[in-house]
């Protein structure tokens, strides 16, 4: 069985993230761009660990997606401006705010409940659950994961570049006609 602890702890996620964010850019312009990363890495290393959750990388997704690993894979971005428009093949949509949720009713305006949410991930609380959003900044893939290991599941994964990270790897999408 292959936990979260497999992947990437936050410690290797923070190198891992500032490798794979490395620019190319000349002059002092490098400097400020690298506060940025630097800012995004710390930031997704702090939520994953308050989150209790791991993170994967596209390609790791991808090689589960392609091997057909039972893996549920859940995009957490608005469904008419986002997820409809293209999304990881099999993902399904529940969207999540931006802002850290700490309590569900704080995220009334959605209409969905924690057992909306529940559902969608279903009653095995082991299978592998990848949740991701649009990009590094966008902290809805956080609180999906975050509810995910509040709801009891274990092998929760965020995939922090999100559907950016997976189009900018050249992999495909698909769009809800």
């Amino acid at each position: 069985m292959i936990t979260a602890g497999k992947y990437i702890s936050p410690l290797a996620g923070l190198c891992a993230l500032l490798i794979l964010t490395q620019c190319t850019a000349a002059g002092d312009d490098k400097f400020k761009k690298e506060t940025e990363k630097e800012k995004e890495t710390i930031k997704v290393v702090r939520e994953t660990s308050r989150g209790g959750y791991g993170v994967i990388s596209v390609e790791e997704l991808k090689k589960l997606l392609d091997a057909k690993e039972d893996i549920l894979v859940i995009d957490t971005m608005p469904y008419e401006e986002s997820y409809k428009a293209a999304h990881i093949p099999s993902a399904k949509q529940f969207l999540f705010p931006v802002d850290e949720m700490k309590e569900w009713s704080s995220f009334e305006t959605s209409g969905k409940s924690q057992e909306d949410y529940a559902a969608l991930l279903g009653p095995a609380k082991e299978r592998k659950i990848a949740v991701y959003c649009g990009f590094v900044k966008c902290g809805r893939s956080h609180n999906g994961a975050m509810w995910a290991v509040k709801l009891g599941y274990a092998n929760v994964l965020r995939l922090p570049g999100g559907i950016y990270a997976w189009k900018g790897a050249g992999y495909p999408t698909e769009q809800v006609d």
